[in-house]
């Protein structure tokens, strides 16, 4: 995992993504990095986790779907109406199968990055809050306030992530992985 590998990836998932894909993800890697710094945790595996969140993101749908099910991942309801979700499943899967990545936490934050889930590890939280707050990001409630926390207390960040994520999509099961109400469910009795 030295800078040779992410410096490799990079060029690779220059050529599967549109621009604006790229420039989210390599947002994604060093706002990793800095949560990282901030937090004493391992730079290299932050970033890469960062880097690699979305390599499933440009693939289209129906592609999704079927290499889903051809490689026999769980597809919930929910996914199978929309295939998109499908991508941090996927991204795991690809950093493991394609782009040889081996670590099981790294590949957990990639699994992990949109819906969180109970227990996440610092590497989980570090990657779902980075692809809130990058620097790219500009649309969503809170975004200041949020970034601001991220480097105070990521349990305290994440349930505002999570909190805007669920005000925005509604209580509706058409829209939210039951996955993201246990995450905020999770972290707010923890408090």
């Amino acid at each position: 995992m030295d800078a040779i590998c992410i410096k490799d990836l990079k060029k690779e998932l220059k050529k599967e993504m549109d621009d604006s894909r790229f420039e989210h993800t390599l947002g994604v890697m060093y706002t990793c990095a800095a949560l990282a710094m901030r937090y004493g945790y391992d730079l290299d595996k932050a970033m890469l986790a960062g880097l690699m969140h979305d390599c499933a993101k440009c693939m289209p749908n129906a592609k999704k779907l079927k290499m889903a099910e051809k490689h026999h991942l769980h597809i919930s309801e929910l996914e199978r109406k929309n295939p998109f979700m499908l991508h941090a499943k996927l991204g795991a899967f690809l950093a493991k199968k394609k782009y040889d990545i081996e670590d099981p936490e790294i590949l957990d934050a990639i699994r992990w990055h949109t819906t969180g889930r109970p227990e996440m590890t610092m590497l989980d939280k570090i990657v779902y809050i980075a692809d809130y707050i990058e620097p790219k990001r500009d649309k969503a409630p809170h975004l200041p306030r949020i970034r601001q926390m991220a480097f105070q207390d990521l349990d305290q960040a994440l349930i505002m992530i999570l909190e805007d994520t669920l005000g925005y999509l509604g209580d509706s099961s058409d829209h939210v992985d039951s996955m993201t109400k246990k995450t905020y469910d999770y972290y707010i009795q923890k408090r």
